[in-house]
């Protein structure tokens, strides 16, 4: 199924701004369909003028759906449904046709010309199914005022707003609980689940005849600086979100100003009670806080464990032995790198380029002595999951380090990591390769990694192969140097 970019790009002349304003539109109708009852279809006009293309359909979640079966993507002849033309070209609201039968049923069509910058750039075709038509009641009366007001708005180009961003899984719904307001905040309608909504943040009286923001701030002590700005917002022109709440009930609040010909004329306020969804964030921040808090003093704890090998180390004589422990110190700050830096993390992902600059600027440190030492890389590693963070920022420290130690002649030369991410073999993961190249003596003839005693090697083939699951190899660089290349898979 095509979507509306590529419909808009390949069949129309719209530009960027009339297509923004279509995704605003598209992004907040379900409230328009919701209201009407009614399905809906967003036509774009063909750019040879031969009629109009199906860019976006809804249906309503209040009433039974007129289509089955998906229409993006499908033509409409120019002449086929007179008043999708008359709306477009006349920029006026058409529902003057008889109702047509489809499938047995009475179907009822009215078209709202879109207007963006006062230019008529699509319509809105509106379908009620009429057989599925109840007694009307003041619910159903005051949704379908609403929706015609609504209508008007899209016709004058008022709606949607420019400055308003819908949407979250936490946004009120005309089901969830609608309130009507005059055009001086006082209450005309309330549907019985905002009236539920409202009894649970200890409203005693009748929502209707009440100023809601007063009321609002009155029941909701807690938060009564921000209903003082909802007070505002309910009679002036500008849309408004926000949360209110009172003994562990919260409620968010959607006003949405009618307005005809500029004038406000109204306000409908959308709300929901989001208590169990805003406990639950509560939950998130409170642990992901403990997480960041607990990598912090792990690398508290590990700083503390180096200072102590330190120290032990200026303690000795043997020069292997001092050496073992400088060796088990930098290892050490290696895994305290990746912990402060996930300390400062906000979610389980990681930043790797900060991790590996820091490591190549310590290796540059402890090979002070070496002036005419080159640390380098090229490309950019990415984010990488939290679990995959310290042992490749302690595989990559070894094979830096063991480049320098072993690989170059008293520490003068250059070392260069270079990095490649591409697609994965298997759906949703990552080809991860780091490739450690430094321009030194190289490897000696019998050189077997399999067979290498040295420790550094066989922490990084451990780390690799067993945690990682991915593959090391070592070979000869291009001219002269020794190239180490990490291989790993990992997700996105």
């Amino acid at each position: 199924m095509p979507s509306l970019n590529d419909l808009a790009a390949e069949r129309t002349d719209l530009g960027p701004a009339d297509l923004e304003w279509l995704h605003r539109l598209v992004a907040d109708w379900q409230l328009l369909a919701d209201l009407s009852f009614a399905d809906l279809l967003l036509w774009l006009p063909a750019r040879d003028g031969s009629g109009f293309w199906a860019g976006a359909q809804m249906r309503p979640t209040t009433g039974p759906t007129v289509y089955y079966d998906d229409r993006v993507g499908t033509f409409l002849p120019g002449g086929r449904r007179p008043q999708v033309d008359d709306a477009y070209a006349r920029a006026r609201i058409c529902r003057e046709r008889d109702p047509e039968w489809r499938d047995d049923l009475p179907i009822r069509e009215e078209t709202i010309p879109v207007v963006h910058q006062a230019r008529v750039i699509a319509v809105i075709s509106r379908h009620t199914n009429l057989a599925a038509a109840r007694t009307p009641s003041r619910l159903e009366l005051t949704y379908l005022q609403t929706a015609g007001d609504l209508a008007r708005m899209i016709a004058e180009g008022s709606f949607p707003f420019a400055d308003e961003t819908v949407g979250g899984r936490a946004a009120p719904r005309v089901g969830d609980g609608l309130v009507r307001l005059d055009a001086t905040g006082v209450v005309t309608y309330a549907s019985p689940n905002a009236v539920s909504a409202y009894r649970r943040i200890g409203l005693a009286a009748d929502l209707v005849g009440q100023r809601l923001g007063e009321l609002t701030a009155s029941l909701a002590p807690s938060v009564e600086p921000v209903e003082e700005g909802l007070a505002r917002a309910l009679v002036r022109a500008g849309p408004r979100t926000l949360d209110v709440g009172s003994s562990g009930v919260v409620l968010t609040l959607r006003s949405i100003p009618l307005l005809v010909a500029g004038q406000r004329i109204g306000t409908v306020v959308l709300l929901r009670d989001v208590s169990e969804i805003r406990r639950r964030e509560r939950e998130l921040v409170t642990k992901d806080a403990t997480i960041r808090e607990i990598h912090h003093r792990v690398k508290n704890n590990l700083a503390t464990v180096a200072a102590l090998l330190r120290l032990q180390a200026r303690r000795l004589d043997e020069p292997h032995a001092r050496a073992a422990l400088d060796e088990a110190v930098r290892r050490v700050a290696t895994i305290a790198t990746v912990h402060e830096t996930l300390a400062m993390a906000t979610q389980d992902r990681v930043c790797f380029d900060e991790i590996a600059d820091r490591l190549l600027d310590t290796l540059v440190d402890v090979a002070a002595g070496a002036t005419s030492l080159q640390v380098r890389r090229i490309g950019s590693v990415g984010e990488v999951p939290a679990e995959v963070a310290t042992p490749l920022a302690m595989a990559l420290s070894e094979l830096a380090q063991n480049a320098v130690e072993h690989g170059l002649v008293g520490g003068v030369g250059s070392v260069t990591v270079q990095v490649s991410r591409t697609a994965g073999p298997r759906t949703g993961t990552e080809r991860l390769v780091v490739d450690v190249v430094d321009d030194g003596r190289g490897l000696p003839p019998e050189f077997d990694l399999t067979g290498s005693a040295r420790l550094g090697l066989q922490i990084v083939r451990s780390l690799v192969e067993i945690e990682l699951g991915g593959r090391l190899t070592l070979s000869s660089a291009d001219g002269r140097g020794t190239r180490a290349t990490i291989e790993v898979e990992i997700g996105v």
